[in-house]
């Protein structure tokens, strides 16, 4: 593996990642969704079998709909743009479907980050993933779970974030080495 030019930067822009869930309307240029959609297509997959499709959204009307549908994706409202990701549901690769779509999700998600784009992971349960299937004409067969929302933050909705989102606890607690107890 090769070693990033700078990894100190590279870590910071991985603590600095958040969920963004307030978007300015201004669009985010082609150059860049091109770029985001080629860092989720170089993700990587269980036995490379590359599982997913992604269903990009512009429509202002069709991102509020997905917003309205059961799970958790309300942030699609005010998005500039939305990536739905359709995973191909086969029963004998759930598990590795379920892992290559979160990874899928964080990559385009640190990617927007990178590029001073936001985004946030949402997702939809139950009848949201019929209606959201529905909306898009995703064949039956496939299974929509995951949605990201995508935008420039919203400045002032950034700095009211309450600063508690930001603690994390120490290392101390969460780090084993070796053995659980």
């Amino acid at each position: 593996m090769t070693q990033t030019e700078n990894p100190q930067q590279f870590v910071k822009l991985l603590r600095k990642l958040r969920s963004v869930r307030q978007f300015r309307p201004d669009p985010i240029p082609q150059e860049v969704i091109d770029a985001l959609l080629e860092v989720a297509r170089w993700s990587g997959s269980a036995r490379n079998l590359q599982h997913w499709e992604l269903v990009v959204i512009r429509e202002r009307a069709t991102l509020r709909a997905l917003a309205q549908c059961e799970g958790s994706a309300k942030h699609l409202a005010g998005a500039t743009l939305g990536i739905v990701l359709v995973m191909a549901g086969s029963p004998d690769f759930i598990e590795q479907e379920t892992f290559d779509e979160g990874k899928v999700s964080e990559r385009i998600m640190l990617a927007a980050e990178a590029y001073g784009v936001g985004a946030c992971i949402g997702w939809f349960k139950g009848q949201g993933r019929i209606d959201a299937k529905a909306l898009l004409g995703i064949p039956q067969e496939r299974l929509v779970r995951t949605v990201i929302s995508l935008g420039y933050p919203e400045e002032e909705a950034q700095r009211a974030r309450p600063k508690v989102a930001n603690a994390r606890k120490p290392l101390s607690e969460i780090v084993r080495f070796e053995r659980y107890s």
